[in-house]
């Protein structure tokens, strides 16, 4: 199984980045074929109470590799890439890893 990681530094607008990534973003990589699960996580200030040094998670979890190029080469995958500028004006670490 692969999956693909991402984390959303914290953006200048959280609740404008939140409304856009749950309502838009979301939907679209729900639809990618091949998509065996999907995860979205918020995270929560440190003990001090300062926020986190991400603000969001999310994993895609994929069959295998050929899986998960064949949805980023779909129809769905293009929507999806076509929105990415929309969530990627808040800085992202992505990283790719495989679950033995």
């Amino acid at each position: 199984m692969i999956k693909l990681t991402v984390l959303y530094a914290q953006p200048a607008d959280a609740d404008a980045f939140d409304k856009h990534y749950l309502q838009t973003h979301t939907p679209l990589v729900r639809a990618l074929p091949g998509l065996d699960r999907f995860e979205v996580a918020f995270t929560l200030p440190d003990a001090d109470g300062a926020p986190a040094l991400y603000h969001l998670i999310a994993e895609l979890y994929f069959p295998d590799a050929q899986a998960m190029q064949a949805a980023m080469a779909s129809p769905e995958g293009a929507a999806l890439a076509a929105d990415a500028p929309n969530v990627t004006s808040t800085k992202s670490v992505s990283m790719l890893s495989e679950i033995s």
